[in-house]
């Protein structure tokens, strides 16, 4: 395609239906104040736990489409909630999620170890990952051998049959065990096996090493015995025996694939203070002393690529308090390379026998607001996927909103390697309504591509690319249909390049697609990033006649508690409000509207049992140009029954 370049005036190319380029953007400076709701780089995942069927396949014996459509449902999932990364369980209990030569088919995917699932699993889970940009993380137990202590429930061929001096039974299940120096090299092998074969992007290891303790004593007295030459503590030997795994198995991660991270996400406690004073402040239990997990020294050696703490307490929480041990931790992985992302217990928000800290839709939030006062923070990790998909009490939809409301990139691991591409040139930029389909040209060294609009044709300012606020997603093709447009707007868009590391390009020279016709929007309440509500504001799919899968609702109360839907209105002007919401006799009588206007707060009072299932208009207002807070719906009313805030729709 032609370049226009001062061909013609923007306003003839814009008749034209012709797409403007504008000069290069400048790179970004180190001075540019970021919006910390909207980091450029995150990492963002959920575990998939497949042992005993926790999350995915949901029941053994399932088809190969009923697995397989499953999966897929995860990462469209993932990719709703602006994930970047899965981190999925291929190898639960010395079984295999691939066609290992070493270890048999895991029964979890069949109902029966040793039997072929009629497929290649993980080749599939890598592949539907990609294919959504998403990075896949491998996990792997290292130790576990059987849910049962019983040899005999593995199949014949299964090796601990083969070598059942390899393992030993404690508390109801059956452990490789980790003294023995064949074990150590057979268990390496088995994973490497995947690492060698498959092309993930990260191993990911639990905390299981050595049991949790059960108030007995671990039967390796004779493997001390054997191997335990130059220790006097047998607690000494068994740490070393889990640091010889953990270096070696970095090592051979690196040999083979420089770019493929190792993680480890451990017990949220390395050792408490009273116990050693480089611990933390805390008075649980303790990984170095209870499962022979040396973490401080894992990251001190830098013999892993990222560590991921499972901090599973709540704020305040005296016994382990989240908001000591994110401190101590971001503190131990400082200028190590080491990144730190945090083990969220999204599990316990909301569901029975929890604390009441966890009974709110704040907590989850919260800890996320306390990662961002610590730079070493990179991300979180969610436990696990039916939790994130269960979203009790709105809480996975109030850190969404507050904290993932726009894409993030992956963070750079300086200890993987790569470079930075060069950057991509874009080769059309076409609107059709509401969406504009933009492509570029291949950039040498690119894995993959982000996507940024900014508004209007002038230059991007020096700081527009340094946090998320532009960024409208990422591919691994060389297309991308922006689907949020408005048709009245005009647009710059760039484009840069990702190696697989995530080192990005510079920005492309930007593409202009000029706006024409009138302005429309609507905004529902799950619009991401457009809407924000208290948690004293319910969901609903109750009624019918709502807009969307679901509506919001709340009681009234003698005080301002608003639900905002924002809209990012193009120019000042005069524009019709409009608001859509189910209609019952129970609702308020008196629900009021706020439209925030160019003069001020106005209000709107709606009789919210009558009208349902239809826009509404609350009639015409001046607004001010910019994206902001601009349709509340209020509980402060005289009227009893439910207010509801469902959708608005704003057209000049």
């Amino acid at each position: 395609m032609v370049r226009l370049r001062g061909v013609l005036p923007l306003l003839l190319l814009a008749a034209l239906g012709v797409a403007a380029i504008a000069r290069e953007a400048p790179p970004v400076p180190v001075a540019c104040t970021t919006n910390p709701a909207t980091p450029k780089s995150q990492f963002r995942a959920m575990w998939i736990s497949t042992v005993v069927n926790i999350d995915w396949p949901s029941a053994p014996g399932l088809s190969v489409a009923q697995q397989q459509a499953e999966y897929r449902s995860w990462l469209d999932l993932a990719v709703q909630r602006r994930m970047n990364a899965m981190v999925v369980q291929v190898r639960p209990a010395a079984d295999a999620f691939w066609p290992s030569p070493l270890e048999p088919w895991s029964q979890w995917l069949t109902g029966q170890q040793g039997t072929a699932p009629g497929y290649d699993p993980l080749a599939f889970l890598v592949s539907e990952a990609h294919a959504r940009n998403l990075d896949f993380h491998a996990w792997f137990n290292p130790y576990r051998v059987g849910m049962t202590e019983n040899l005999t429930d593995l199949v014949a061929a299964h090796p601990a049959r083969q070598h059942p001096g390899w393992t030993f039974a404690y508390g109801g299940k059956r452990y490789y065990n980790p003294g023995i120096p064949a074990v150590r090299d057979f268990v390496e092998d088995a994973m490497m096996d995947a690492v060698s074969r498959y092309d993930i992007d990260g191993v990911h290891w639990d905390d299981y090493f050595y049991p949790y303790p059960d108030g007995s004593a671990i039967p390796d007295q004779a493997t001390f015995a054997q191997y335990g030459s130059g220790f006097t503590d047998i607690g000494d030997w068994r740490r070393s025996n889990v640091d010889k795994l953990v270096q070696e198995m970095g090592q051979r991660i690196k040999a083979a694939k420089p770019w493929v991270a190792f993680g480890i996400s451990p017990f949220g406690i390395w050792r408490n203070g009273s116990t050693n004073p480089l611990g933390s402040a805390t008075d649980g239990l303790q990984s170095y002393d209870s499962i022979y997990a040396d973490t401080r020294k894992w990251v001190k050696q830098h013999w892993i690529d990222y560590i991921t703490p499972q901090i599973y307490w709540h704020r305040g929480f005296v016994i382990a308090d989240y908001d000591v041990l994110v401190p101590w931790w971001a503190s131990v992985v400082a200028g190590t390379g080491v990144q730190l992302y945090v083990g969220q217990a999204t599990y316990r928000t909301g569901a029975s026998g929890q604390p009441a800290q966890w009974q709110t839709t704040t907590e989850l939030t919260d800890h996320l607001f306390v990662n961002r006062g610590y730079p070493q923070v990179s991300g979180d990790i969610h436990f696990s996927a039916k939790d994130v998909r269960a979203d009790r009490l709105g809480s996975v939809t109030r850190l969404a909103g507050d904290h993932y409301s726009r894409t993030a990139l992956v963070p750079v691991n300086a200890g993987l390697g790569g470079a930075a591409p060069v950057a991509p040139s874009i080769t059309s930029a076409t609107r059709a309504g509401g969406t504009v389909t933009v492509g570029w040209s291949a950039a040498g060294g690119a894995t993959a591509y982000a996507i940024y609009r900014l508004n209007g044709s002038g230059a991007a300012g020096s700081c527009a690319f340094a946090d998320a606020t532009a960024l409208l997603g990422t591919t691994r093709s060389r297309t991308f249909t922006d689907t949020s447009a408005v048709s009245s707007q005009t647009y710059s868009y760039y484009v840069t390049a990702l190696d697989r590391q995530h080192h990005e390009s510079p920005v492309s020279a930007a593409r202009v697609v000029a706006g024409g016709g009138p302005f429309s929007v609507i905004v529902d309440n799950a619009t991401a990033g457009r809407f924000t509500a208290s948690a004293a504001w319910g969901t609903s799919s109750f009624s019918d006649q709502g807009y969307g899968a679901d509506y919001r609702f709340a009681t009234p109360v003698s005080s301002s508690d608003v639900a905002w839907f924002a809209v990012d209105v193009p120019s000042v002007g005069a524009y019709k409000v409009e608001v859509w919401y189910p209609a019952n006799a129970g609702y308020n009588a008196a629900t009021p509207f706020i439209v925030a206007t160019t003069t001020g707060n106005r209000s709107v009072t709606v009789n919210q049992t009558a009208n349902g299932g239809k826009w509404v208009s609350l009639g015409t207002f001046t607004l001010a140009a910019g994206d902001r807070n601009t349709v509340g719906v209020s509980r402060w009313t005289t009227g009893t029954g439910y207010v509801v805030a469902d959708a608005v729709r704003i057209s000049s």
